[in-house]
């Protein structure tokens, strides 16, 4: 029965078209501008884009001999139609490539994209999509949040280097953590503040200060959004300066684990040796070679894989307890050797 409810809510997903958001230009210009030297004579696919009003395939395409790329290639699950939002309604679809402007105009040309058709909706999971993807050097993308789990699994499994949007709710699911802690994914650069998403005119907001209307379109904000990756950025080997001194009065220790609590990612002990548990937020300044990453506090339940606890303790809780009071979800940390 769960596997039947699961897949009903997959249906349901794409029925309502709730994970149909468009990313906006200017926040791929923002964090594409971090890995020029990663697309140079690379091919790039999106596989999650209507690919003639994407603006993915917008910025590559009209970057393309800036980027000095190979090819570009979309795809979008059923579409065919040339209107802003895909309407899902035909089980075939088409997919574009690209590959440079062939007039001297530096510039797009409808003559020069390759329409093709394929023989099936274009979902990404489909074996289309998947010998398109064996062809990517790298994959750039707004996937699906709800299949944020299966999508990421697939690009594992072919070997795929990516950059991709997700929800930061998405550092909690045990199979991405467990790929965070393992140093196969990291997060972005532009990872703070709102991102809008271009949405249909019916699409249901129920909140008001997640909805704005701008130049007669609908835009929705979904909360903490942030970019996951697994190029390599001169962020991610900046060492994170440390100014706090351990004070056992200061740091006490939780009751399930030997560890210490830190509040703020700021106030992290520079002398301390032994295992810290910090805010999720230290993610987005992790250095692997000035930390290693131990586990993560759950908000009950226990999985001794993700959390570490120790198999022998009391506790079979694993939330971070201190005098039996529960404190705010956290990553455990270790500061390496050198």
């Amino acid at each position: 029965m769960a596997t039947k409810s699961k897949n009903e809510n997959l249906h349901k997903a794409k029925d309502g078209k709730k994970d149909e958001f468009y990313t906006q230009l200017t926040d791929i210009e923002n964090e594409m501008k971090h890995y020029r030297s990663h697309f140079k004579d690379k091919v790039i696919y999106c596989n999650c884009d209507d690919p003639r009003v994407s603006n993915f395939f917008h910025y590559f395409s009209y970057n393309f001999e800036k980027l000095s790329l190979k090819k570009l290639i979309t795809t979008c699950y059923k579409n065919q139609d040339r209107d802003l939002f895909s309407r899902n309604i035909t089980e075939q679809a088409i997919y574009l490539e690209y590959d440079g402007d062939k007039k001297g105009a530096n510039v797009p040309d409808p003559d020069e994209i390759g329409i093709k058709r394929l023989k099936g909706d274009g979902d990404f999971r489909s074996k289309e999509a998947i010998e398109l993807l064996k062809q990517a050097d790298i994959v750039v993308t707004n996937p699906p949040f709800s299949l944020f789990r299966e999508y990421v699994a697939q690009l594992i499994e072919y070997d795929k280097k990516f950059l991709i949007l997700g929800h930061q709710n998405a550092i909690t699911y045990k199979e991405i953590f467990k790929l965070i802690k393992e140093n196969k994914i990291w997060l972005g650069v532009d990872n703070g503040g709102i991102k809008w998403f271009g949405v249909q005119d019916h699409y249901d907001i129920a909140t008001e200060s997640r909805k704005k209307i701008e130049n007669g379109k609908k835009y929705f904000s979904m909360g903490s959004v942030g970019w996951f990756t697994n190029l390599d950025i001169s962020k991610r080997h900046k060492d994170l300066i440390l100014f706090r001194k351990y004070n056992p009065s200061e740091y006490p220790k939780y009751d399930n684990y030997d560890a210490i609590n830190v509040d703020k990612v700021a106030d992290i002990p520079v002398d301390y040796k032994g295992v810290m548990g910090v805010p999720v937020t230290f993610l987005d300044k992790y250095n692997p070679d000035q930390f290693e990453i131990i586990g993560m506090s759950a908000s009950a339940g226990y999985d001794k894989e993700i959390v570490g606890l120790d198999k022998n303790s009391k506790y079979r809780d694993a939330r971070p307890l201190i005098n039996g009071n529960n404190t705010y979800a956290r990553v455990f940390i270790k500061k390496q050797k050198n």
